[in-house]
């Protein structure tokens, strides 16, 4: 009896003591890490492009082409200018996260042309947040479809030009 429970109990340490689960060895297990972000020129009239992002308000959407980034984190950050029915603009730089379904505000235009950093500046899921029309659109039917991220600008574009990806549907 007294042998049975040695053996229980090196057993029971040397389990305690053995290396991690296999699982644990794979990529998509280490935890996600944002890359530092650099902010792209303020956006220029002649490189936006725009986008529906549906008809629930009467204003225009649309992104700078050239400030489109694939970040190797995983984020398609990207600049948004919102445009209302009075003509007052709306300017910001985002970021999208496709495996998780949120956005991200990096810093917010001034009238000046400059950029200014967000009180707030934290992931947000996109779901029904009355206030993030455009980005759900961006991330469900242009940037991310089927929360895979769009793999080059140009592919981005693309979606932007036809209005949704070409993936969307398979």
């Amino acid at each position: 009896m007294k042998r049975a429970l040695t053996l229980v109990i090196c057993t029971l340490f040397l389990l305690a003591c053995a290396k991690p689960a296999f699982k644990d060895e794979f990529e998509s297990d280490k935890p996600w890490i944002e890359q530092l972000t650099q902010l792209p020129a303020y956006p220029d009239t002649k490189n936006l492009m725009s986008f529906d992002a549906g008809a629930v308000s009467g204003n225009q959407y649309f992104v700078d082409t050239t400030s489109i980034k694939i970040g190797e984190d995983g984020v398609i950050r990207f600049s948004l200018v919102i445009k209302s029915s009075s003509g007052a603009l709306n300017v910001s730089y985002e970021g999208i996260r496709c495996a998780t379904n949120e956005r991200k505000l990096y810093a917010l235009g001034r009238n000046d042309r400059t950029w200014a950093k967000p009180r707030i500046s934290e992931w947000q899921k996109l779901g029904f947040i009355r206030q993030f029309y455009a980005q759900r659109e961006l991330s469900k039917n242009i940037f991310c479809p089927h929360q895979q991220i769009v793999s080059t600008p140009e592919e981005a574009i693309q979606a932007l030009k036809a209005g949704m990806h070409r993936n969307i549907f398979r």
